[in-house]
């Protein structure tokens, strides 16, 4: 097959749930273990650091690997969903897996695949597996893709598990409480293995605890670690952090990725390093450092409060949950700017309303539908909307939407771009 033939396999002939939604989601580890088995366990040949939560795994998890490769490791890292590219997903210091490496993975097990049935999202999981595997990899950061006790990737067992936070979710597969959403995301806690939780929250700490002492896994809630205060910096995130109990040395970062919700993800990153170093990984204050500072080069992450222009400033963002979109609003508030221009599209199995209510009334909204089946109808956004005081008008597509609200903005005006991972992905 060719590469674009494995795509076309891959998209067309299985659930996806990017695609789909709930009915590609999997309630077991089944298919992940056959295939697994079928390529003789990659996930057992090489260590690994695995990372669920709500918001800001991603980020996390790209944060994580940019460190370990600059310290010097051959770091793996598996993420989802991808915005433009399918290889986004599977990279190794970096760089995407090669089309001819998915090509060949997906010729070979064509038939075993065709036997088993898997879905989209666990193939995908096992090329990772297998990729990482294959390269000797002296490290893999992987992240959750839904939930955490049955997702694909819960077949490994990490050095280290980590939970970013709890919000509200995928209820519809997940449960309808913080508390079962958070037992579903425990699930990625190991016997003996250590866990960082990124955030405290009084309604949810109990599940985590709980499930620790279970496991005899010790844990560590970043958040109760870490102080962080931002400064002055026109071009990055520039932070002053120091340990609560330690308040001398304190270090100095500046962060590429400029979102004010990345203090959360920094406190999370710290207290896995910290974890790290103690199973000897060799990973010097000027890796963190550095690392911080070239996010995005070292590992292509993209959509995360990203400037995509200027006069009008244009930037996105693929925060797409009321949680989410919270954090995008602070950072709408401390970008200087004179009216407000929202681009927004949605997908239909989302909690609609939540969202619609956090919304500014004074911007001016273009309303779009994403590329995609699960996608949810601009005008019936658009009615959605009103109904939350909300006005503007609705547009064909992403493009359209944002081609209009750059040609109304002024140049001290924003124009926002976001409501959902697949708006971002058509823009940048």
């Amino acid at each position: 097959m060719t590469y674009p033939e494995a795509l076309d396999y891959l998209y067309t002939q299985l659930p996806m749930f990017t695609r789909d939604g709930a009915s590609a989601f999997k309630k077991d580890l089944t298919n992940t273990l056959a295939l697994c088995n079928l390529l003789d366990n990659p996930q057992h040949k090489f260590k690994s650091v695995h990372v669920g939560g709500t918001n800001g795994k991603g980020s996390t998890s790209h944060m994580l690997a940019a460190i370990l490769q600059t310290a010097g490791y051959k770091t793996g890292l598996y993420t989802s969903p991808h915005l433009r590219d399918f290889r986004e997903r599977i990279r190794i210091n970096g760089v995407m897996i090669p089309e001819d490496n998915v090509a060949d993975f997906v010729t070979e097990y064509r038939t075993d695949f065709d036997r088993i049935a898997p879905s989209f999202f666990e193939m995908t999981v096992a090329m990772a597996f297998d990729h990482f595997a294959r390269n000797n990899v002296d490290i893999a950061i992987i992240e959750v893709g839904l939930g955490g006790r049955l997702d694909s990737t819960n077949v490994i067992t990490p050095l280290l598990s980590v939970v970013t936070n709890i919000g509200w979710d995928h209820m519809n597969m997940l449960g309808g409480t913080l508390p079962l959403i958070a037992t579903e995301k425990a699930g990625i806690i190991k016997p003996k293995i250590p866990v960082v939780i990124g955030e405290h929250q009084d309604e949810v700490d109990g599940i985590f605890l709980s499930k620790a002492r279970e496991t005899e896994s010790p844990i560590t809630f970043a958040s109760e670690v870490w102080n962080a205060v931002t400064d002055e910096d026109d071009e990055y995130l520039s932070l002053t952090v120091t340990n609560k109990n330690h308040p001398r040395p304190f270090y100095k970062y500046q962060l590429d990725l400029r979102g004010i919700y990345q203090v959360k993800n920094v406190k999370t990153v710290l207290s896995a390093v910290v974890l790290l170093r103690t199973m000897h990984f060799l990973i010097a204050d000027t890796d963190v450092e550095y690392a911080l500072r070239n996010v995005v080069t070292l590992t292509g992450l993209q959509g995360r409060w990203q400037t995509l222009g200027y006069s009008p400033l244009t930037i996105c963002d693929t925060g797409h949950n009321a949680e989410g979109i919270t954090e995008v609003l602070k950072n709408i508030t401390l970008t200087p700017h004179n009216q407000l221009h929202f681009v927004i599209g949605m997908v239909a199995d989302k909690d609609i309303g939540k969202i619609l209510n956090l919304l500014p009334a004074d911007a001016i909204y273009y309303f779009c539908k994403p590329d995609l089946p699960r996608g949810l109808d601009q005008d019936l956004l658009r009615s959605q909307a009103k109904n939350a005081g909300l006005t503007g008008e609705s547009y064909e597509s992403v493009n359209v939407a944002v081609s209009a609200a750059k040609l109304a903005a002024r140049p001290d005006d924003l124009v926002f771009i976001g409501g959902s991972t697949f708006v971002v992905a058509e823009v940048v």
